[in-house]
């Protein structure tokens, strides 16, 4: 059996922000405004195609969930156009990733409530693929094992950190099945300054790469637990979830939330069950910050061209 066909796993791939700060490049490469996710940026392929054929080698496409912004339907329709209907999560508006886990874990618990699940950016770059779909395995296998955790993937550091990673510090190490390492989150640092940055990866410290693990359940808990009122708040999409009043539900729900980062609101509140899996045999970057994503392309020799989006 392929790791893509074991049961009881779904992914969710959030692919609702904004890249505001790549405008300019994603500009002159699609000659659109298009966000960079649906942007051929390191290469021929879209971040978010690139992600869900990575995603593809661990989970099962008819239980993969995409996370998208209703402003940018005229780019999501024809990318996605291969998912069924329920598959595809429309926020209303962008209101951070914190909104946009919630939604997609509440979508879960009408398809699949005592699921694991696996949470992925759509703007991410590794270097190999499988290799890094072995680790996110390891930790389906650990949410497997111990229910209540929700499992981190953290990149050891490779080269400056230009500002804008979360940092992680790991904790004990925890007895379980595999050989890899699995550690408690001891702390966690989102976005810390330069000097501190330097301080962290000097302690062995890890990047947080916002690819998580867990049961549907055991992070609905965390989120209630840290934002009772966000959880408060998508009640009425709750009841609708699945009839032709959720749209409308959302609308209402999404009029009045804040910008909630799920990282700062819930992460860093410390719940006890937070873990993570090293990382350190796969090139990992987040292309948020301009200067790294035209690092990441000198290296890799990708020529400014354009236009050309999907």
């Amino acid at each position: 059996m392929s790791r893509a066909s074991v049961p009881h796993r779904w992914g969710v791939i959030l692919a609702g922000g904004e890249g505001a700060r790549l405008r300019p490049l994603t500009r002159t490469l699609a000659g659109d405004d298009r966000p960079k996710q649906f942007c051929a940026i390191l290469g021929d392929t879209s971040m978010l195609e690139g992600t869900r054929r990575r995603v593809m080698l661990g989970v099962a496409p008819q239980r993969t969930l995409v996370v998208v912004t209703r402003t940018q339907e005229r780019f999501y329709v024809p990318a996605l156009a291969s998912m069924r209907t329920g598959a595809v999560v429309v926020q209303p508006e962008n209101r951070g990733t914190a909104p946009a886990v919630l939604y997609a874990l509440l979508r879960l618990t009408t398809l699949a409530p005592r699921d694991r699940v696996a949470f992925f950016p759509a703007d991410h770059h590794v270097s190999d693929d499988r290799a890094f779909m072995s680790h996110v395995d390891a930790a389906f296998e650990a949410s497997a094992e111990r229910p209540d955790l929700v499992t981190l993937l953290g990149i050891v550091p490779d080269g400056l950190d230009r500002g804008g990673y979360g940092w992680i510090e790991p904790g004990e190490l925890l007895a379980w099945g595999s050989t890899r390492p699995l550690r408690l989150v001891r702390g966690f640092h989102e976005k810390p300054s330069r000097p501190d940055s330097e301080r962290y990866r000097a302690c062995g410290w890890l990047w947080n790469s916002f690819v998580m693990v867990a049961r549907v359940s055991a992070l609905l808990a965390s989120i209630k637990l840290a934002l009772p009122d966000l959880y408060r708040a998508f009640e009425p999409v709750r009841r609708c979830l699945g009839t032709v009043g959720e749209a409308a539900a959302a609308d209402v729900v999404y009029c009045g939330l804040p910008t909630i980062d799920f990282s700062r609101s819930v992460l860093e509140a410390g719940p006890g069950n937070l873990a993570v899996l090293p990382v350190s045999d796969v090139e990992w970057n987040d292309l948020g910050d301009p200067a790294r994503v035209q690092d990441i392309r000198s290296s890799l020799h990708v020529a400014t061209g354009g236009p050309r989006g999907e």
